[in-house]
């Protein structure tokens, strides 16, 4: 495999004719298949600060879509996954959810967004106090919960499991169903990582009902949707002060931040060079063979399209 073709060959855009325009996430394109069926495309998109880049990452959505597949299937009996069938290592056929409208994210330890809030004098995060003297990256005493709105367009905000039930979000015996599910969730993929040498860090979660049954939908415990550090060096970094090793998007983030880019109104995009995609596409691999145990064997997709238009008619 050649690198300038991997990096020119990345899917950024889904057109499948004959099923309609699909709905277009910040990553996904979904098709209706049929009342009860969705086609979903995981591409190359990557985004931060809810902002599609400009460039994409060769072989991200394969990584994305084979990891979520290998990691529904280890907490299917925590919560049902929307997983039909996997026909293509960029497509998943699923059953159509009715989706809950609120990001369930669950964190461990006080990194991130929530390290950002904190730093700036924040101690009440969707609703949790938060103790004085924390240090970046430490561990709360329990995993929290810190619910976000799921926004159709620009950023999701915070919201309190209080405001949820206030504003009829979700009904309260419902929510207390998702939030136990979630924190089970969150333990299981933990204790996946710890197998594995890593730290599940904090992670967000989506579920929709699929007639009356709760169920797992989107991705679960994949680097777009969790932060994970290394377990080895974690406590002498912490005790030193040190930025911890990881895999997620948050050096993504961070390299933005570098360049005076936050996602806020006014600031301008920058470019990702063709060197730093190919380093995020070799990031996410690391963190497929490392979860998973096996290597990533990238697939060339000459036309998604036509590819797609063969897989579609057997599920409509």
């Amino acid at each position: 495999m050649h690198q300038k073709e991997a990096l020119d060959g990345c899917i950024t855009v889904t057109n499948a004719r004959g099923f309609g325009e699909p709905y277009r996430g910040k990553v996904r394109d979904v098709y209706n298949l049929n009342d009860n069926t969705i086609g979903i495309i995981v591409t190359d998109r990557i985004s931060a600060f809810d902002h599609i880049m400009k460039q994409a990452i060769p072989f991200k959505g394969q990584i994305l879509n084979k990891l979520s597949a290998f990691s529904f299937e280890i907490v299917n009996d925590i919560l049902p996954s929307h997983i039909i069938e996997v026909p293509h290592p960029n497509v998943t056929i699923a059953k159509k959810c009715n989706p809950i409208p609120v990001e369930i994210v669950i964190r461990g330890y006080l990194t991130g967004h929530a390290w950002r809030v904190y730093k700036n004098g924040g101690r009440n995060l969707c609703g949790v106090r938060l103790p004085d003297g924390m240090k970046e990256n430490q561990p709360f005493n329990e995993p929290i919960l810190t619910p976000a709105t799921k926004a159709t367009s620009g950023h999701d905000e915070d919201i309190s499991e209080e405001e949820i039930l206030d504003r009829g979000i979700v009904k309260p015996d419902v929510w207390q169903h998702i939030r136990e599910k979630a924190f089970r969730l969150f333990e299981r993929g933990s204790k996946v990582a710890r197998k594995q040498g890593l730290i599940l860090v904090d992670t967000k979660y989506e579920m929709g009902f699929y007639g009356n049954e709760l169920t797992l939908i989107d991705e679960v415990h994949t680097s777009d949707s969790s932060r994970y550090f290394y377990s080895q060096g974690f406590e002498q970094r912490l005790k030193e002060g040190e930025p911890q090793r990881q895999l997620s998007k948050e050096f993504l983030r961070e390299w933005l931040m570098e360049r005076d880019f936050r996602g806020l109104e006014g600031q301008i995009l920058p470019d990702l060079t063709d060197s730093f995609r190919w380093s995020i596409y070799q990031r996410y691999s690391e963190l497929y063979q490392i979860l998973t145990g096996t290597s990533f064997d990238p697939l060339i997709v000459e036309n998604i399209n036509s590819e797609l238009e063969k897989i579609f008619p057997e599920y409509s």
